[in-house]
């Protein structure tokens, strides 16, 4: 006989005594160990972290954080300019159908404002000593309703209602827009000159024409429709 097989402390060898069905068994358990501990071994690695994802529209909206832009009706202060040089050129107001140029108007001997040219049924006239509309203060615009052949550019002041929009365009390029705020008729011997012509702590609008009835005896209307309207907007044109 031969020596026989001294004794060792190794493991058999993998498989040994294992029917060929069962080592592919076990070699592929072993297999898909080795996968997994290399698996996590990678996660564990520091990354690069990832740039945010920029929220959609509607995540924007829904956001308790996001900053919400103001509705439409919210109350805006839209704060005056001060350009002392600058004048009026034309004023358009669209629920009434007006787009007019401007010509300047002073006071007479008495004190009492001018009326721009009645020759023309469509010329809108600014007070110059005052306010330049979208400066601080109330800006003094004149119109006449009528002639005596025709209706003129303020026929439909009294129609307006609060809300509506005037443009008056400058000419030092910029647009303000009023919006009107309330419209009204004062008898000519009861006229408010502190309301129409007061001082007022922001940027003011008063469109002013003929209203009432016509006095044929004074060749007069015996009262006045006074626009009252603040600004609402600025723009560069």
């Amino acid at each position: 006989m031969g020596n026989p097989v001294p004794p060792t402390d190794d493991p058999p060898p993998l498989g040994s005594g294992l029917s060929p069905r069962r080592r592919n068994v076990l070699f592929a358990a072993l297999g898909a160990c080795l996968i997994g501990l290399l698996l996590i071994h990678r996660s564990e690695q520091p990354r690069s972290p990832l740039p945010p994802r920029q929220p959609t529209a509607a995540q924007a909206v829904a956001s308790p954080s996001a900053p919400l832009s103001p509705s439409a009706g919210a109350k805006r202060t839209t704060p005056a300019v001060v350009v002392p040089d600058a004048h009026p050129n034309r004023i358009s107001i669209p629920a009434i159908g007006v787009n007019a140029p401007f010509t300047q108007v002073d006071l007479d001997p008495n004190g009492v404002l001018n009326p721009p040219p009645a020759n023309d049924t469509n010329l809108v006239g600014w007070y110059k000593g005052g306010t330049v509309p979208g400066n601080k203060g109330p800006a003094i615009v004149l119109g006449h309703v009528d002639t005596a052949t025709a209706p003129a550019v303020f026929w439909g002041l009294s129609a307006l209602t609060p809300a509506s929009s005037v443009d008056i365009a400058r000419d030092d390029g910029v647009t303000a827009t009023f919006t009107v705020d309330s419209v009204e008729v004062f008898a000519k011997d009861a006229f408010p000159d502190d309301r129409v012509y007061g001082k007022t702590a922001d940027a003011q609008l008063r469109l002013i024409t003929c209203g009432g009835a016509y006095d044929r005896q004074r060749g007069d209307y015996t009262a006045n429709v006074v626009v009252f309207a603040h600004l609402s907007g600025l723009r560069e044109t």
